[in-house]
């Protein structure tokens, strides 16, 4: 009897252990309706980004991980790596995609080597206003970009606006397209490029952290970016000009990879999604302001602005033409679909 009842108990605690081991990743082995945690699951999630922490972006999604944190009792945590202390640039849409990290920011111009159609960002002149961006970001261009996403396997969560990219160089005001000529222009991806090329000038590529050194060392004569990274990365000590033509449109993305999202909870889901949609407006508030807020830090800390005028606009967006051609080349039909999509709007 003796025997029979510690094969018994040996059969039990073998049944135990296997039962805690198929339980699932999220809830650590525990019932997913134990009580204090208002019905969230635990996970932990890994947030990857590499603007500077003082970036709008940057805080807004700080503020996000916080957010989650908090409205989850602490049950959903989300561990911030700022800052490219976890990942480059270069490195994250491959580390999401795989699963290497859970969440990740990332700009739109690197996802578009992954999604050709992510590059309407970057064609010239087709949002002329924070307005007409924030429209096609609520509709059919958002559900378009998103299936395009998910297909590679990367749910996106929220649309970040940076804001608009602009031209600062050393070597003379850019008034018109003809002004770039001769020039060496830091670059920021492939469709831009196509534009620097057709203004006459010779794009370069360069990570952000390497700009300002160029730029003092005379190795390129300018380059493009948002007015609060040139403010942030000191562009007034080392370039005399800047010019205001509100080219591109900048999005940085807020992803997760595809498998992770669909294994966790409904509950969970939406409490990202809805953090995600609070934090993604206040940040497209910001944008315009911030904007203009570093433009014109720009300016007192001794830059030389120039503001194209909107009646000039037209023939600085014809001579950018082969950057749109390249992008409908390189995105196809979906990429043809989103371009009359932000049409209608314009009209």
């Amino acid at each position: 009897m003796r025997k029979l009842s510690l094969i018994f108990s040996i059969l039990l605690l073998i049944s135990i252990v296997l039962s805690a081991c198929g339980k699932s990743a999220f809830t650590n082995g525990k019932s997913s309706s134990f009580e204090g945690n208002n019905g969230y699951e635990p996970v932990t999630i890994r947030l990857a980004y590499n603007l500077p922490q003082d970036h709008h972006i940057a805080i807004g999604i700080e503020n996000f991980a916080k957010t989650v944190t908090e409205k989850s009792g602490g049950k959903v945590k989300i561990q911030v790596y700022p800052s490219g202390q976890l990942l480059s640039d270069k490195e994250m849409n491959q580390a999401i995609l795989t699963g290497g990290v859970e969440m990740g920011v990332n700009s739109s111009t690197l996802w578009s080597s992954t999604v050709p159609a992510m590059g309407i960002f970057d064609v010239p002149y087709v949002f002329p206003n924070y307005e007409t961006a924030g429209k096609a970001l609520s509709g059919e261009l958002r559900e378009k970009l998103n299936k395009a996403m998910e297909e590679k396997g990367a749910k996106v969560l929220m649309y970040a606006d940076y804001g608009y990219a602009q031209f600062a160089n050393n070597v003379r005001p850019l008034k018109s397209p003809e002004d770039f000529k001769g020039l060496k222009i830091r670059s920021i991806g492939d469709i831009p490029s196509k534009m620097i090329k057709a203004y006459g000038a010779s794009p370069v590529f360069l990570g952000g952290g390497e700009v300002y050194t160029a730029l003092q060392r005379k190795t390129i004569d300018g380059a493009t970016s948002g007015t609060t990274a040139m403010l942030q990365r000191h562009y007034d000590e080392v370039a005399k000009y800047l010019t205001i033509n509100n080219y591109a449109y900048l999005e940085f993305i807020l992803a997760v990879n595809k498998n992770f999202w669909d294994r966790l909870p409904e509950k969970t889901k939406n409490l990202l999604s809805e953090t995600a949609k609070e934090t993604e407006q206040w940040i497209r508030e910001k944008a315009k302001s911030e904007d203009e807020r570093t433009a014109k830090e720009l300016k007192e800390k001794g830059m030389e602005v120039y503001v194209v005028p909107e009646s000039e606009l037209p023939k600085w967006k014809k001579a950018a033409k082969p950057a749109r051609d390249a992008y409908i080349e390189h995105a196809g039909d979906l990429g043809k679909e989103l371009l009359e999509v932000v049409e209608r709007i314009n009209q």
